[in-house]
């Protein structure tokens, strides 16, 4: 492969989806001890789609007034988390964070701060268990809270390349009986996408060789 083609087959994509999940599942753990409620969790799909298709596919469901927390990343691999939420969901998500109704200026006094602190536990305990599991390590900004359509969203912060790749995660998220939801997208480079797939058929030769350890193990 090389780093123009980053795409994955079904094997490598099924893998990274069950990584996924491994992490959403980690960071819905660690959001119930900030979130006196239930947290409902979609089983991500995922694509690697242009910044463009990435766009028009979160404005399709939720306009063009979005709210995101934003964190970099660094180490083995290089890009940009986000956890994109509609911008009504703002003042609803202090809410459940903090635990009781609050007026809404007050709720809009720690918009930022509640939001930043939930997308921190969400993309932190994501990415550090995906780390973990493709036996890698990485880094990660502090977050910071952006709005805007989601074309800003997605390009903020770096001059935007005409081959710009997104992995994209459908990751429907909700806090039952409170009308939040969410998306989870990492955009990085076509190099950073190409040592993604590398990393996965690691993971899986690992997976392989386990089972097949169990298999000549078994009596």
């Amino acid at each position: 492969m090389t780093p123009a083609d980053p795409a994955l087959s079904a094997l490598e994509l099924d893998a990274l989806t069950e990584i996924v999940n491994i992490g959403v599942s980690q960071a819905a753990s660690n959001l119930r001890k900030m979130v006196p409620e239930e947290i409902l969790l979609s089983v991500p799909a995922i694509q690697i789609v242009t910044h463009h298709l990435a766009a028009t596919l979160i404005a399709e469901r939720e306009g063009d007034s979005l709210i995101a927390v934003r964190q970099d990343f660094a180490g083995a691999l290089h890009g940009r988390a986000l956890l994109i939420f509609p911008q009504e969901n703002g003042l609803e998500l202090v809410r459940a964070v903090v635990g009781q109704v609050l007026p809404d200026e007050e709720a809009e006094g720690l918009e930022d701060e509640a939001l930043a602190e939930t997308g921190n536990v969400i993309l932190n305990s994501c990415l550090a268990s995906m780390a973990n599991m493709l036996r890698r390590s990485l880094r990660m900004s502090l977050p910071q809270v952006l709005r805007g359509p989601g074309r800003l969203l997605l390009d903020a912060g770096e001059v935007a390349e005409p081959a710009g790749l997104v992995l994209f995660f459908y990751i429907n998220f909700a806090v039952r009986d409170r009308n939040i939801r969410g998306y989870i997208a990492m955009v990085m480079d076509l190099p950073s996408l190409a040592a993604l797939k590398l990393l996965v058929n690691d993971f899986i030769e690992r997976v392989m060789s386990d089972d097949l350890g169990e298999g000549l193990g078994a009596p």
